[in-house]
């Protein structure tokens, strides 16, 4: 019975944050710009919650994540849709080859993987929805959260800290993603 209840104030979690997340991208850029922003935000939250549970990221979501990003950046209010399409569709594939090469840099290193590809598909989805200085920041959120919540996690448990730990990336990236989104929207905005 204490599963239950457990499972039931997960659900109520995610559902507030689900909403939470639609009214302040609604809210930071009202209409089709705040539109794509909630989906962005859904997915991203979706995401996490899957990585969370079983530290893989679902195709599905990344593909419609990058999908979603490209048609962003097409469907743009600035002078040349095309062009602004190919630029995110540019920053995916670079993003997605730093990624890749840092996952087999830490692999001849260490003889095991550090990132998965689900993480470096998460890269290309960020490259397709935020600039080189979003990308950054995000980049640094997403690895500083984590860093964060495996010190807090260890010293909360009284445990040592382990050099190889598993840690699910894609919580702490696909948010950071989204909220990176939402920074760029409100200051852009003004």
């Amino acid at each position: 019975m204490p599963f239950l209840w457990r499972d039931l104030m997960l659900r109520a979690v995610f559902a507030a944050l689900a909403c939470a997340t639609v009214a302040a991208s609604l809210f930071a850029a009202p209409g089709r710009e705040g539109f794509f922003g909630a989906v962005l935000g859904l997915l991203m939250l979706a995401i996490a919650a899957a990585d969370a549970r079983s530290f893989i990221i679902p195709d599905r979501l990344s593909l419609a994540a990058l999908a979603l990003g490209l048609a962003h950046a097409a469907s743009g209010t600035f002078a040349d849709p095309w062009a602004d399409a190919m630029a995110a569709a540019g920053r995916a594939i670079l993003l997605a080859t730093l990624f890749l090469l840092l996952r087999a840099a830490y692999y001849r290193l260490r003889r095991r993987h550090g990132i998965g590809l689900g993480d470096i598909k998460l890269a290309a989805v960020a490259g397709a929805w935020l600039d080189f200085a979003l990308l950054t920041a995000a980049v640094e959120i997403a690895a500083l959260s984590a860093l964060g919540s495996y010190a807090i996690s260890r010293l909360f448990l009284g445990r040592p800290f382990e050099a190889a730990v598993k840690m699910p990336f894609g919580l702490f990236f696909a948010p950071a993603i989204w909220l990176c989104w939402l920074a760029g929207a409100i200051l852009f905005a003004g």
